[in-house]
């Protein structure tokens, strides 16, 4: 059976890694739940490995009331405290911390904009980039929609959201498409 050609970071010995690039990575998403979820996990990655936070995104929604940004601003310090000792995520505080102050920054954005996905597709003018990837040379860390986007987030008062891992959201969430140009979802994602 012939294997179809995917991005180089998709192991194929992880069926759930591959999964999640053949069914999400590179999709577009505009449900604020969705986007909101993806925020918390990318911070979350900070200094780790996607795939280490993904093996963890089933614990993420039990501990994070299934991404509702209503309930997480909510958290008080005893609930930071219980999450800081739960083994199913990422124990660090500050990326605890940052988690619940982003959703009451989140719910803020919402009332501005009327929600969220409007307020952050106007940092790709509405539509997904399509970059060019023909080989590893070509993959970034950050655009200057990124850098854009990181530093309009901080004037709000959001935390844990560098270009870079704004410009890992930005992948996540289909803002940005940066699968290989080889690979069989380059030009296949639909939307979330």
């Amino acid at each position: 059976m012939l294997v179809p050609e995917r991005c180089h970071w998709a192991d194929l010995s992880k069926p759930d890694y591959v999964a999640y690039h053949d069914t999400e990575w590179g999709v577009p998403v505009y449900d604020d739940n969705k986007l909101f979820e993806f925020l918390v996990l990318e911070a979350a990655q900070a200094g780790l490995s996607w795939y280490t936070v993904l093996k963890k995104r089933d614990n993420y929604r039990t501990a994070f009331a299934n991404f509702d940004p209503v309930k997480v601003a909510a958290f008080d310090e005893a609930k930071a405290s219980e999450l800081l000792l739960n083994p199913g995520i990422i124990r660090n505080r500050l990326k605890i911390a940052a988690a619940i102050n982003n959703a009451s920054r989140f719910i803020e954005v919402q009332q501005e904009f009327g929600s969220f996905s409007q307020y952050q597709w106007r940092f790709v003018n509405g539509s997904p980039q399509v970059n060019n990837i023909a080989s590893a040379a070509d993959i970034r860390a950050t655009s200057p929609e990124s850098d854009a986007f990181s530093k309009d987030l901080k004037k709000r008062g959001f935390t844990f959201i560098g270009s870079t891992i704004m410009y890992a959201y930005m992948q996540a969430c289909g803002m940005v498409n940066d699968h290989h140009n080889q690979c069989f979802c380059k030009n296949g994602v639909s939307t979330i």
